[in-house]
């Protein structure tokens, strides 16, 4: 089934609203990284998909994944996900929720080195223009 563009933001904007704790904390530590050009959306959506977590410039999708996540269903839509997002170009990390509440600064200096990484490490031409000075 095709998802028309636009018909996920009141999704997103419901779920912008309803973070779960791990969410939260990620985005706390995620949502002023402007300073160093490497900028997260929350709960972007994405042709029939809301992700978690995106950084354009990194083209990287960040996922919480809560406990339903470990069920067959759920892993079979996820893996599906994933597979879409990838053919647009875009890279999943998923973060299990109880590793970032175990430890959230360093889990999202992880996201954040990552997204720096795929930024340095991604031909300008897959931004649609050239890397700035």
């Amino acid at each position: 089934m095709a998802v028309r563009d636009g018909a996920n933001i009141p999704r997103a904007r419901q779920l912008r609203k309803a973070l779960t704790k791990p969410e939260l904390w990620l985005w706390l530590r995620l949502k002023n990284r402007k300073a160093i050009e490497i900028v997260f959306r929350n709960q972007h959506p994405i042709g029939p998909y809301v992700l978690d977590f995106y950084c354009p410039k990194a083209k990287l999708c960040i996922e919480v994944d809560g406990e339903i996540h470990t069920h067959a269903h759920q892993q079979q839509h996820d893996k599906t996900r994933d597979l879409w997002l990838k053919s647009k170009g875009i890279g999943v990390y998923r973060i299990k929720a109880i590793d970032l509440l175990d430890n959230p600064d360093e889990t999202a200096q992880g996201v954040i080195d990552l997204a720096r990484e795929r930024i340095i490490n991604t031909p300008p031409t897959a931004f649609g223009g050239s890397p700035s000075p």
